[in-house]
């Protein structure tokens, strides 16, 4: 038995437009499974397709609206017709909305209610919810699926000013727990996937100077992060892999794999 074959398996992954959400789509395609790329960007998209395709893989892009229900409905459809029935599901979309951070003269009593909505929308409802209401019965009915939510390492005791993005990723923890209970019966999983700090987009400009030195948070990060280094995007793929493979990790639902090169086993 292979455990971390994944041919036969159709996977797919919200957010592979992004760095993180891109190398999970490319492993799990490297692992053998038929990859639906989906998010908004047409053109990093078919990169990623491209990417994947080059290292022997199947892939296929779908333009979506993760805030949309119809939208991934729509998207659901048109990976049955061109894959076939999805097994695995990655929800690695997310990100968090720059009003809501506390720093200098904002303070949390400043955040708009709007703003902060704005971030659990991003990330709890279109990042979590909609994928797993529109993917998760077609799953059920079909006695097999494995669902892989990303989380955070702010998701326990909140990091400094990103108090809405820690908000919102604790929810998606707890989302991920009941849904585990709920479809275990079923035998669908449904496991977080949680990154530390992994250089990226949406992160880079706190994380580096325009001269790309570290900034005092980054140093920060690295102070506090036992292995003194940013993860790699690739360094997600295995712990993907294993989630993914109803052989490899059969016996695994409700839990949180933490990537974070021991950040959260720091304290002084």
């Amino acid at each position: 038995m292979k455990l971390f074959d994944l041919s036969g398996d159709v996977a797919v992954v919200i957010g592979a437009t992004g760095a993180l959400g891109g190398a999970v789509a490319e492993g799990l395609g490297e692992a053998g499974a038929k990859i639906a790329v989906l998010g908004r960007n047409a053109e990093r998209g078919e990169a990623c397709v491209e990417r994947i395709k080059h290292r022997g893989g199947h892939a296929k892009f779908f333009a979506v609206d993760a805030m949309s229900r119809e939208s991934l409905r729509q998207a659901h459809q048109e990976i049955q017709k061109a894959l076939g029935h999805p097994t695995i599901l990655v929800n690695a979309a997310g990100g968090n909305d720059p009003k809501t951070t506390v720093t200098g003269d904002r303070k949390i009593e400043h955040i708009e209610l709007c703003d902060w909505q704005a971030n659990f929308e991003l990330n709890l409802v279109g990042g979590v919810l909609l994928p797993c209401q529109e993917f998760g019965p077609a799953m059920i009915s079909r006695g097999q699926g494995s669902v892989i939510n990303f989380g955070s390492v702010s998701a326990g005791i909140p990091l400094s000013r990103v108090v809405a993005y820690s908000a919102s990723k604790a929810a998606v923890i707890s989302l991920t727990q009941f849904l585990a209970r709920e479809w275990a019966p079923k035998n669908v999983r449904v496991n977080a996937l949680t990154p530390g700090f992994f250089p990226a987009d949406q992160n880079r400009k706190l994380l580096f100077n325009e001269d790309g030195t570290p900034t005092a948070r980054a140093a920060s990060i690295l102070g506090h992060t036992p292995m003194g280094r940013f993860g790699r995007a690739e360094e997600l793929v295995g712990a993907a892999v294993f989630l993914a493979s109803s052989k490899a990790s059969s016996f695994v639902t409700g839990t949180e794999i933490r990537v974070d090169g021991g950040f959260l086993s720091q304290t002084i």
